[in-house]
């Protein structure tokens, strides 16, 4: 009998959590798509694996016999996965990069020359990833190593190292009253509509919408973006406001877009972060390297540990 890994991943998580909101955060899906993906294993092995409930989803028996072997038997394959694809880079001598946005600013050109003096012959190619993947391809397996905005989901399993940090700024569009202001006071954005990622992020979303700043406010979605072309339009178009790491007026200066700095909420930080499986792998090691050079952050130790 042939399962989609897919599906078996799905079931791991919602059995894991024992709730489907939260695990369709976890997963970056709507909770529909995470139900009808629990449906669809059920009905390929023939067996209920959870009895739903208001209170959540518990396992019945089969559920928890396959629970017990599942999570190893994922754990091996993407081992396997990343074994693959990492033969296939190094064999290319190229170190596979993601990163968002902006990446670590203007160390990121200082990173990848110093890579390349450390590992001449070798090329760290680099891959921007949407909003909607906040670990930049990391957690899928598609990077080596990867440059990362914190905090993101999943950031708990991995290896996360703090670069630097810097302030958060409000965009808004020029004809927005408060684009005047030289200063804004975040209060005063509490019940303007956000541009902002999509709802599948989760807690990634939350953080860039200051959900633990507002008061208990619920924040108003006026957009929801991947990318920051489609981020910069929604919010010159006046469907939001949206805030941002305060080098964005540098890397994302646009016509029709104002930042303004921001009182109220906390600093942005940058990481790099890899996967526990590379801790010995000396060519992600000499990039992690190279990244605390360039950043100034030489003594860094692991912010998390998965």
């Amino acid at each position: 009998m042939d399962v989609d890994t897919r599906l078996l991943r799905s079931f791991a998580v919602v059995a894991a959590e024992g709730n489907l909101t939260r695990a369709a955060e976890r997963l970056f899906v709507s909770q529909p798509a995470l139900t009808k993906q629990i449906r669809q294993l059920e009905a390929r092995i023939g067996v209920t694996l959870f009895t739903r409930s208001r209170t959540g989803m518990t396992l019945t028996a089969s559920g928890q016999a396959l629970a017990g072997r599942s999570t190893a038997l994922l754990d091996e394959l993407d081992r396997v996965l990343r074994e693959t694809k990492a033969v296939a880079s190094r064999a290319a001598r190229v170190l596979r990069v993601g990163f968002i946005a902006s990446a670590a600013n203007e160390a990121t050109p200082l990173i990848v020359a110093g890579f390349t003096r450390r590992r001449p012959g070798w090329r760290a190619e680099m891959r921007q990833a949407a909003w909607s993947d906040p670990s930049a391809g990391l957690s899928g397996a598609e990077v080596d190593v990867a440059l990362v905005r914190l905090p993101f989901p999943g950031q708990e399993s991995l290896r996360v190292r703090t670069l630097f940090a810097e302030p958060r700024c409000v965009a808004l569009a020029d004809s927005h009253p408060l684009a005047a202001r030289e200063v804004v006071p975040f209060r005063e954005l509490w019940d303007e509509p956000f541009v902002a990622a999509p709802a599948e992020t989760g807690a990634w979303r939350a953080y860039w919408l200051a959900v633990d700043e507002r008061g208990g406010r619920p924040a108003r979605i006026g957009a929801v973006t991947e990318q920051p072309d489609e981020w910069l339009s929604a919010i010159a178009n006046g469907y939001g406001v949206a805030l941002a790491p305060e080098s964005t007026a540098r890397f994302y200066a646009r016509p029709g877009v104002t930042y303004r700095p921001l009182t109220g909420v906390g600093p942005s930080r940058v990481g790099v972060a890899w996967a526990p499986a590379d801790d010995a792998d000396p060519v992600v090691q000499d990039f992690v390297r190279c990244c605390q050079e360039a950043c100034g952050e030489t003594a860094a130790v692991p912010d998390a540990i998965g």
